[in-house]
């Protein structure tokens, strides 16, 4: 260890802060570091950020040789004054201190974000020990969304600690580690009913064999806990029974993209995702939705026909709440992508298990229970703001739409 340097990684040779803040334009960052440069200083760290037009620009380099930092004071300022700019000059020791053990990022969707709300949060990050290392802004529509960099305390304390505050302030607040896995998660499987699309297709076919109360009978058995998942398919499915094929193709034409589906899609196919979906609807459907949407995986179960007509059976192996984990399992492996990650998103009770299997599981629009069994809940009816949770700006977003061939 050099003479410089302290035992926890600090440097203690002289360093300056170098503020320069006011309106932004073309240069200013060039015209900083070359007044700088005069002096032959090193460079120890930057920080830029630019809101509404105003720039504040931060250098943290080492003292020049003694006898000149006053010069390199005055000429600073003098830079700074001819750009009409303003500037702060404050001397110290050594780099930043190291950040603290434990590195998170956190991810607040708000509709809109209040000054409240953020108040709050920041407040919770405070209380569990956690600093704020960076604040950044990732979205301003459909969503405001902002991602607060966190040091200091676990990721599942603050996941805890901001869960029933995000309940409260009526705002999404994902947690996750920070770590070069957040952007690798490769695979995204998403359930179909209620998330992909608005719909419940055993509905939509309901509506056609007019039997819609005798199907919504069945479903709340089911929520009522009287009937399992797949007791409750055969007894919908059943009543299905004599429905002419040709009302398959109706029921597609029918089914309504969630707002923001294409755009997740689209978007995640352009950053070199595979993306997949797994329903407790129907093949009928979900292949359909496979081919339009340029999806890699689809899987569901399968309404047999004969001659023709819907038999009111399905066949083949039966995608329930245990189905969709060990589908999520199969996409992975297939795609040869380690489920850490992964990302899963869904609404209810039967996508659970797929949630809590992949790296990330995303309750979207979810009721109570399986918001909060899962790691992170969207609350707002717009399925491409999972894109934030993944630390995908909008200006990213719309870049890879400018790409589009």
């Amino acid at each position: 260890m050099s003479a410089s340097q302290t035992s926890d990684g600090h440097t203690d040779v002289p360093t300056l802060l170098v503020k320069i803040f006011g309106k932004d334009r073309p240069g200013i960052t060039a015209g900083l570091f070359d007044t700088l440069a005069a002096y032959s200083v090193d460079v120890v760290d930057i920080e830029q950020v630019v809101t509404r037009g105003r720039i504040v620009l931060c250098a943290l380099v080492t003292e020049p040789p003694s006898g000149l930092a006053g010069d390199l004071r005055a000429t600073v300022h003098s830079w700074a004054e001819s750009m009409k700019m303003q500037a702060e000059i404050i001397s110290g020791h050594g780099d930043n201190r190291p950040r603290g053990v434990g590195r998170s990022l956190v991810t607040v969707l708000g509709h809109p974000l209040t000054a409240e709300s953020t108040a709050v949060i920041a407040a919770r990050i405070t209380e569990t020990g956690g600093n704020i290392d960076r604040i950044f802004r990732l979205a301003k529509y459909p969503v405001t969304a902002v991602e607060f960099a966190v040091s200091g305390t676990g990721t599942e304390t603050l996941r805890t600690a901001l869960a029933t505050a995000s309940a409260a302030l009526g705002v999404d607040v994902a947690v996750v580690a920070a770590g070069l896995h957040r952007r690798a998660q490769r695979l995204v499987v998403m359930d179909v009913d209620s998330t992909l699309i608005q719909d419940e297709v055993i509905e939509l076919f309901a509506a056609h064999a007019g039997c819609e109360e005798e199907v919504a009978g069945v479903t709340a058995a089911a929520m009522r806990g009287e009937l399992d998942f797949e007791e409750s398919l055969h007894a919908r499915v059943a009543l299905l029974a004599g429905l002419d094929a040709s009302v398959v193709e109706k029921v597609r034409s029918e089914v309504r993209l969630t707002p923001g589906a294409r755009t997740l899609i689209r978007t995640l196919k352009r950053l070199g995702f595979q993306v997949g979906v797994v329903s407790g609807g129907f093949t009928q459907v979900t292949d359909d939705l496979k081919d339009r949407l340029g999806l890699d995986f689809a899987q569901a179960n399968t309404l047999e026909i004969v001659d023709g007509r819907l038999t009111g059976r399905v066949t083949g192996e039966i995608v329930d709440r245990a189905g969709k984990a060990r589908l999520l399992r199969r996409f992975a492996a297939e795609a040869g992508v380690p489920l850490a990650q992964t990302v899963a998103i869904g609404d209810g009770a039967n996508d659970l298990d797929m949630l809590n299997a992949a790296g990330l599981g995303v309750a979207f629009n979810a009721k109570p229970l399986v918001r909060e069994a899962a790691h992170t809940a969207v609350n707002v009816p717009f399925l491409d703001t999972v894109l934030y949770l993944l630390g995908i700006t909008r200006e990213e977003v719309e870049a890879a739409d400018t790409h589009d061939d």
